[in-house]
């Protein structure tokens, strides 16, 4: 499997917070013949290992988890109603194709409303809420929608990998398999280059579960391996779209390269690094501001045990938490370059002790 053939599959493999296994079984599957150990925690983290012992440990982190549904009732005309798994904007959701993904495979389901040929005045100037939207799998009973389908079963957008101009690809889910691409695309490259480039580090890629619900897995990965330093890889908000503020979100491009944030959340000196070492290897780079603990695994690994040497690198996604959320693959392949550059250059030399 090539690194364009595992991206495209993650894309398409569901993922739902908490229901991680099928691409776990996907990472596992691309990794296995590179490196040392693959293992899959209690919590439902995977995490790739390769390197020394005896050196600093490296956690690089990409969650793998997207948002999505949970069915909670099948009525008697067999329609489903559902809970969301992450946040979710309402208005993204009518009229899409569905996949509930069920003990006996997937099944696929619309999503929707009233029409709007039978909506009062006062309604059509309503946001829709999530109580006024049902899944129809076509069923016309509820014994007939039992028959495959249970509460509990999860719920995604229909998966699609769909390429669009020059190096941009769209699809739900990018947020955030791309970033657990870029982690594992790393620990894959630093395993090949092992004899060329030795590290002195012991690296550990993990794809970090329930981060759409509460930045979960990251913390009891982070308890697990006690890492030295850490960099958490996720997405952040493009805003070279028409409606998104530059002087409150900066001016963050598609096909601009990694970017690399600076904050409380961040340790400066890793900070530091990466941009030393995007500098030095003739990776274009962006900056990032950010004055409050993030809202991803960053968070959680700075503060987990004794405290982490913690660097925040991001992707810039266009549409977040939608069916069309759109990436530049040019992005992703720079983040893998440039982590595979920290590792092999991470030594116990290395001081991040701020000041």
């Amino acid at each position: 499997m090539t690194p364009n053939e595992f991206l495209q599959a993650a894309i398409t493999t569901p993922s739902p917070s908490g229901y991680e296994e099928p691409i776990q079984r996907l990472i596992r599957q691309y990794l296995d013949p590179h490196t040392q150990e693959v293992s899959i925690d209690v919590h439902g983290n995977l995490t790739a290992t390769v390197g020394d012992q005896a050196g600093p440990r490296l956690m690089l982190a990409g969650h793998c988890d997207q948002i999505g549904m949970l069915i909670s009732h099948i009525d008697d005309d067999g329609f489903l109603y559902a809970q969301t798994i992450g946040g979710w904007d309402p208005q993204q959701l009518v009229g899409q194709s569905m996949t509930i993904w069920t003990a006996g495979g997937p099944v696929a389901a619309v999503i929707s409303r009233k029409p709007i040929h039978l909506l009062s005045s006062s309604e059509r100037e309503q946001v829709v809420k999530l109580e006024e939207l049902w899944l129809d799998m076509g069923a016309t009973s509820a014994d007939e929608a039992k028959a495959g389908v249970r509460v509990g079963d999860p719920v995604t957008l229909d998966l699609k990998y769909r390429p669009l101009l020059g190096d941009r690809v769209s699809g739900p889910g990018m947020d955030n398999k791309t970033g657990m691409w870029t982690v594992m695309e790393a620990i894959r490259r630093c395993a090949v280059e092992l004899k060329q480039h030795p590290l002195a580090c012991q690296l550990h890629s993990v794809a970090t579960v329930q981060e759409e619900i509460g930045l979960r897995g990251a913390k009891t990965a982070a308890a697990r391996i006690d890492p030295h330093v850490a960099i958490a890889v996720d997405v952040t908000h493009a805003s070279d779209c028409p409606t998104i503020d530059k002087n409150r979100q900066g001016n963050i491009r598609l096909g601009g390269g990694p970017v690399i944030y600076r904050g409380p959340n961040i340790n400066a000196k890793v900070a530091a690094r990466l941009i030393e070492l995007a500098e030095a290897n003739g990776i274009d780079y962006q900056l990032a501001a950010i004055g409050r603990a993030a809202p991803n695994d960053s968070n959680a690994l700075q503060i987990s045990g004794a405290g982490v040497a913690t660097g925040l690198v991001a992707i810039p996604n266009r549409y977040m938490h939608s069916a069309v959320e759109t990436i530049s693959l040019s992005d992703i392949e720079q983040i893998a370059k440039l982590l595979t550059l920290f590792a092999q250059n991470l030594t116990s030399d290395c001081d991040f002790i701020p000041g």
